[in-house]
């Protein structure tokens, strides 16, 4: 069997077993989460630019924004991936270097509310998503990450096979879904390393191919199953290093059901690029062990793996898409005002001149240690300098929110009432934070939470 026809199998036949209670709980942490990053990001461009370009398949058809508009099913699988991939909240796979939420949870999202199916049906669909694209990201490996952004790319896999599950396709044509959206993956790292929305684009594009896939498969439409180990497929053309090794899918599938990967994600800290977290993160423990206070700090000085400094290392940003991928900016930002959150983007923050003067003390280099345990490891080294001559070092051998140092239950919970509330109001983003906990109880999802 190809490597398509065995993912399809995997989910034709998880749909027959009950949901482990762990596995079914840390799905409606991902949705929670989902819905953390979607809202904020569903009232900023490019998703309102993406209503004006789509507006003749609002207002109609089943699916919901993430305010509750009607929208076609592809419409709402574009814009609410976009969204949810905005303001740089949503969780990550470590070892895949993806953000699988963002595509993933819309395509399920907007196929369950236009087929109504249950709240398990829908959860299943996104524990499956998961599962498939997780571990092909895996296998892909740093090498499709040094030009490829994983979301958009991998995403398709995520949401292809998530919208396969909601609409209960047999394995063959579960198989197509995947073979068909694996010639459709795309999404340049070029998109993000200048003041662009691209970014978000990828993911909305990835959940939107992945519902076209899955509705096309549905009818008959098929792929070319040998898409991802064939002399010219999947893994030779985007997966191959330079020394010419490439995914061992055998690794990717070999505990496929037995091993869920959707019970180790790492949930956001902080509103910006994942790859500077670490700095943050050790740069606010070791500001805190050293008692210095950021007006003192004369230097900082942050070593880490080498997706900080290509993804992560804008020297002077101009705008907030920028500021999310400065660790300079990031961390002079944390040091001055205890956080990283929204507010770290707000125009008279990327103003401050208390920040924009620690930052062009802040220098960020290479650590060869640090790179060669990346992508399973997401550490920082960072060294503070006082202007009094105090020195201090600290290695942040992991972040905060990874899952050897998770958010809890009710830390998920603050983060998500505090991006929520302000779009929604308190009292209707408690209400569903609620509803998102008992989401398998649910009969259907007609409407958007």
């Amino acid at each position: 069997m190809n490597v398509v026809e065995r993912f399809a199998g995997f989910a034709e036949g998880y749909r027959g077993q009950a949901l482990a209670p762990q596995v079914l709980h840390q799905a409606k942490r991902a949705v929670i989460d989902w819905y953390a990053a979607l809202l904020p990001g569903g009232v900023i461009s490019p998703a309102l630019l993406l209503e004006r370009a789509f507006a003749a398949e609002l207002d109609h058809g089943e699916a919901r924004l993430a305010l509750g508009k009607r929208a076609s099913v592809r419409a709402a699988a574009l814009i609410n991936g976009a969204a949810a991939h905005t303001v740089e909240v949503d969780d990550i796979f470590r070892e895949g270097i993806y953000h699988p939420g963002a595509p993933t949870i819309a395509a399920a999202l907007a196929l369950a509310q236009s087929r109504q199916v249950s709240g398990e049906a829908f959860l299943r669909a996104v524990i499956v998503g998961y599962e498939i694209s997780t571990r092909i990201a895996e296998a892909m490996g740093r090498a499709h990450y040094r030009y490829w952004h994983n979301t958009g790319t991998i995403g398709c896999f995520g949401a292809a096979s998530a919208a396969a599950e909601v609409l209960g396709l047999d394995a063959k044509r579960f198989a197509h879904a995947l073979a068909t959206v694996a010639t459709f993956s795309a999404g340049l790292q070029q998109a993000f390393r200048a003041d662009s929305m691209s970014k978000p684009m990828h993911a909305g594009r990835a959940a939107e191919a992945g519902v076209t896939a899955a509705l096309a498969a549905a009818e008959g439409v098929t792929g070319s199953l040998d898409i991802m180990e064939g002399e010219a497929g999947y893994g030779r053309a985007m997966g191959y290093g330079d020394a010419g090794d490439g995914p061992d899918w055998e690794r990717a599938l070999a505990t496929l059901g037995e091993d869920f990967h959707i019970t180790r994600m790492s949930f956001k800290n902080h509103a910006c690029c994942g790859h500077a977290f670490a700095a943050i993160d050790g740069a606010l423990a070791l500001k805190a062990r050293m008692g210095v206070a950021a007006a003192e700090i004369a230097r900082v000085r942050v070593g880490s793996y080498r997706a900080t400094l290509e993804v992560a290392g804008i020297a002077d940003p101009a705008t907030a898409a920028e500021a999310r991928f400065s660790t300079p900016y990031l961390v002079a930002t944390a040091l001055t005002h205890g956080s990283v959150r929204l507010a770290a983007f707000e125009p008279a923050r990327l103003r401050d001149p208390a920040t924009r003067s620690l930052m062009r003390r802040v220098e960020v280099v290479l650590d060869p240690g640090l790179d060669a345990a990346f992508p399973a490891q997401r550490a920082a080294r960072v060294a503070i300098e006082s202007r009094d001559g105090r020195r201090g070092e600290h290695l942040q051998p992991t972040r905060k929110g990874d899952p050897d140092m998770p958010l809890s239950d009710a830390e998920l919970e603050h983060k998500y009432l505090e991006l929520a509330s302000p779009v929604l109001g308190e009292q209707r983003a408690r209400r569903l934070l609620a509803r998102l906990w008992r989401l398998e109880s649910e009969t259907q999802l007609s409407s958007s939470p």
